[in-house]
């Protein structure tokens, strides 16, 4: 078993970082070279500015190459508690953004000829217990009727020919919902940026930031710049010199494991939808198959801020457990991946995006991010270049966590209240 991520093992390495002197101004500086801010950079670079992407690592290295793979449209949270948190209107404008970033994902990837495997494959929200298929019909109802047409209620009879598993008692399917290949989307996309005149500096963390005259000066690993206008797009791996959004963003572990490929037949007893699936506990898993067939299992096996090789392997087996309660059949496969990574949440798990402190930024995806990170960095890429602003979150409150300055001490006394919940519920 290898600790290390699927998707970055088997992709190509980005080979057109710039080897230049990190000096100069630039139009906006991007800092993150995830989907939010590969995205915006595309975006800028296609409208003719001068824009520079500042990754402390390599591009994707952070949660944009550490997920379960999903492109899933939809909300987070149901459709319906989503209303009575952001009003109606609000909320059918975050669950289109949702739609419209599944679309943005797939324009890209067609427009820039990117090799990753997207393919619309739907979504199934499983429900783990017979309580929770009646509040998935209820939030259903409320989708279907209001918001999203192209959704289909299963009960457990259907998912026969969905999943080969009985432990799940009907689904909600949203067909919108996609795949690829997380690690060759975040090349394509970086490459696509460059070809269209954007500059990326791996391996230059930002360091120092200070305002002179209406200019940014950033201070990286590798040298220091200005820039008029600098966007964030940093999520779970937000450096503590920003300590605004280190107040409001939770960094939360999320692990996976990756089987090795799957026969045919076993393809097609454990998942003959080929579609992505997650269950609907509060501590739940996620899955799908990868381009070759492997099984790709993850899950918030435990409530860490923490991802090494000894947390990754703690959590490697309790998701090895998950795998085979859930595909009893799979029990002794074996596993080739696993892996783990930091996943940006808020409090109340809305993204947030917008303009604060002389800073752009978008970032608390929640989870739910791999399509709408692209999507909200074009946005926001838009907002800098004066364009009309289509930020379906803008404005919304942002409370600092109490007692919280970066390192989410409260970690394990939350997990303890889901699986609290998890049991009784």
């Amino acid at each position: 078993m290898q600790f290390k991520s699927y998707w970055h093992d088997t992709a190509p390495r980005f080979e057109k970082q710039s080897t230049a002197p990190l000096e100069g101004h630039y139009d906006v500086a991007v800092i993150g070279g995830g989907f939010t801010g590969l995205g915006a950079a595309l975006q800028l670079a296609k409208a003719g500015a001068k824009v520079v992407v500042l990754e402390a690592g390599t591009v994707g290295s952070g949660a944009s190459g550490r997920n379960g793979g999903h492109l899933n449209n939809g909300l987070a949270h149901s459709f319906i508690s989503a209303k009575a948190e952001l009003g109606v209107e609000r909320a059918k404008a975050l669950y289109r953004a949702f739609d419209d970033a599944v679309d943005t994902v797939e324009r890209i990837v067609t427009e820039e000829a990117i090799d990753c495997n997207f393919r619309r494959a739907g979504k199934l929200k499983l429900a783990s217990k017979p309580a929770h298929f009646e509040g998935i019909a209820r939030n259903f109802e409320a989708v279907n009727r209001e918001i999203d047409p192209d959704t289909a209620l299963l009960t457990a009879a259907d998912l026969k020919g969905e999943i080969g598993s009985s432990s799940f008692h009907g689904a909600i399917l949203s067909k919108k919902s996609a795949m690829m290949h997380m690690g060759r989307y975040a090349v394509g996309l970086a490459e696509a940026a460059v070809r269209h005149g954007a500059t990326i500096f791996e391996n230059a963390a930002v360091t120092d930031r200070k305002v002179n005259g209406g200019r940014h000066e950033l201070t990286t690993a590798r040298g220091k710049l200005t820039a008029d206008n600098v966007f964030l797009a940093t999520g779970a791996y937000t450096p503590g010199i920003f300590s605004y959004f280190r107040r409001r963003i939770i960094s939360v572990g999320s692990f996976i494991i990756a089987t090795r490929p799957l026969s045919e037949t076993e393809v097609a007893a454990a998942m003959p939808g080929n579609r992505t699936c997650v269950t609907s506990l509060n501590i739940g898993n996620y899955f799908r198959l990868a381009p070759d067939n492997r099984l790709i299992f993850g899950g918030r096996a435990r409530f860490s801020a923490t991802s090494d090789q000894r947390s990754d392997g703690k959590s490697g087996e309790i998701l090895r457990a998950g795998l085979a309660e859930i595909f009893p059949h799979l029990a002794k496969v074996e596993i080739d991946y696993c892996w783990g990574g930091l996943v940006d949440m808020t409090k109340d798990r809305f993204p947030r995006a917008g303009y604060v402190d002389g800073l752009w930024y978008a970032m608390g995806y929640s989870g739910h991010g791999a399509q709408m990170a692209t999507h909200m960095g074009m946005m926001i890429a838009d907002a800098i270049l004066g364009k009309a602003d289509r930020n379906p979150v803008k404005d919304l409150a942002w409370p600092a966590v109490p007692g919280h300055f970066g390192k989410p001490w409260f970690l394990p006394l939350v997990g303890a209240y889901y699986k609290t919940l998890d049991r009784f519920q």
